[in-house]
């Protein structure tokens, strides 16, 4: 038994509960206490990527076949979780300084680490039900970070997190009932478990299922929590719900599609139609919203609804291409939006200005945030050479050989229009920012950097959003051997 998969899932988990009942006179050893256990479940996510080509299992709970909590490690789960784990590391290392001007901080990271451990069981689930109850248990763990300040406006937020959620999760558990109930495997399996020919209803409940899980990654109609969230929550919040939390829906859709449909099963009907153009139409409202709105962290919110469904759309279309520009852009939009919540956040700490119309100059008081900032800015439009133009080349590219009517060109102009999008609502921030105009006076400048440890995690995810663009060779290879080839 593959007891060691137990430890980046309980370790986080007890760590945080411990964190919650057991007071810290000294803040610094509060702090060592989180980064030793966050250090070790990024070393664990290390070897765990590692060994992923072998498939490590683990079963626990036996209920009745399909009902047992099953863990189960390859490649996927490896990528997913080795993001998970160093991006939670990055974002705690800034919300160190960040935290320092919000009350409970404690509460804040207990729950940070319980949330973390949950994330690594949703990455390592092997079969449907696993994902269910770790799905659940992520919603219900999240919370707290969103309605952190406990006003009402952030209380609100969080019952809209909430019941968008559990509205979401309700319709992945219609989906999880129908196909267990027609005998269908509930494990997940590369290439599928369906077969050729599913009933009516064995269909309705896959879309069911990808509405449900996209509700997390903030598809249309059920992207309505993200805007209303982000704003409230503090920043290190808001850049793991949208860095990585929305990923934990495009996971869930994947092994719906991949591990359990098969693409071949839904390949040409009304399900792959019916997603793809839900996707579409998120990816231009979202940019479209993001362009019109003032608040910086409610456009970054915006930005994520258009930047997460850039990955439906590239996963619906079920092509090898598509979705390797999928899985890349899951990793460099996590690197991307976390900088960029981050940036946001320096910015609130140290200036206390929440809207973009008030960034005028902010470049000269806070020149290497901004500088972080500008750079992923250009990797989101999907600039060369930095790595979303990688990821959006293969989205692209895919769609057109899917060839799938009207939305295999509709597609990639969709995508163009949006990335026009992006640097109408990322770029100005940057120009206003740098280039205040001939009649700003420089003397008023006063420098407002935040310290090193803010700084250092935006300065290494900028490098590797840039560097993934210059060197992507090892991580499509990654993908296209260890998960693409296994499910096409």
């Amino acid at each position: 038994m593959n007891y060691d998969l137990l430890f980046p899932v309980f370790l986080p988990i007890l760590a945080g509960i411990l964190l919650l009942v057991i007071p810290f006179k000294n803040r610094k050893n509060m702090l060592a206490y989180i980064s030793l256990f966050l250090v070790l479940d990024l070393a664990w996510a290390v070897w765990i990527f590692a060994q992923a080509g072998r498939e490590i299992s683990l079963s626990l709970a036996h209920i009745a076949d399909g009902l047992h909590l099953y863990f189960h490690v390859d490649t996927l789960s490896g990528i997913f979780f080795l993001l998970v784990s160093f991006v939670w590391l990055m974002v705690a290392l800034a919300a160190f300084e960040y935290m320092l001007h919000e009350e409970k901080e404690r509460r804040f990271f207990g729950f940070y680490l319980i949330v973390e451990g949950v994330l690594a069981a949703l990455c390592f689930s092997g079969n449907l039900f696993t994902m269910y109850v770790f799905y659940e248990m992520m919603t219900l763990t999240s919370v707290p970070l969103v309605v952190h300040t406990m006003d009402h406006e952030a209380i609100m937020a969080g019952l809209k997190y909430l019941f968008y959620s559990i509205g979401g999760a309700f319709l992945v558990l219609f989906g999880f009932l129908i196909l267990g109930a027609q005998g269908n495997g509930l494990y997940f399996t590369p290439g599928g478990t369906l077969q050729a020919a599913p009933s009516g209803i064995a269909m309705t409940a896959i879309f069911l299922m990808i509405l449900g899980f996209g509700t997390k990654a903030g598809m249309f109609p059920m992207q309505g929590w993200l805007p209303t969230a982000h704003p409230v929550a503090p920043a290190p919040a808001s850049a793991v719900l949208s860095g990585i939390i929305t990923k934990m829906g495009v996971l869930g859709i994947i092994r719906s599609v991949y591990y359990i449909a098969g693409a071949d099963v839904i390949r040409g009907t009304w399900v792959q139609y019916a997603w793809a153009s839900l996707a579409l139409v998120t990816v231009l409202l979202g940019s479209m919203l993001a362009y019109k709105e003032n608040v910086l962290k409610k456009r970054l919110a915006y930005s994520t609804v258009s930047q997460v469904s850039y990955v439906l759309f590239g996963l619906s279309m079920l092509h090898p291409a598509a979705f390797l520009g999928a899985i890349l852009h899951v990793v460099f939009h996590a690197l991307v939006k976390n900088t960029l919540f981050l940036s946001a956040g320096a910015i609130i700490c140290k200036t206390g200005k929440t809207k973009v119309d008030q960034l005028r100059a902010i470049g000269k008081e806070m020149p290497w945030t901004m500088r972080c900032f500008t750079l992923v800015s250009l990797t989101l439009v999907g600039i060369p050479p930095t790595s979303a133009f990688v990821s959006k080349w293969f989205l692209a590219t895919g769609a057109l050989k899917a060839d799938l009517p009207v939305l295999s060109w509709l597609g990639p102009v969709v995508l163009l229009a949006s990335a026009l999008l992006t640097a109408g609502y990322l770029f100005p921030v940057s120009i206003r920012g740098f280039f205040p105009g001939a009649d700003y006076d420089d003397s008023r400048t006063k420098k407002r950097e935040p310290s090193w440890l803010m700084l250092a995690p935006m300065l290494v995810m900028t490098v590797l959003a840039v560097a993934f663009g210059i060197w992507p060779a090892g991580l499509e290879h990654i993908v296209t051997d260890g998960i693409a080839a296994a499910i096409f």
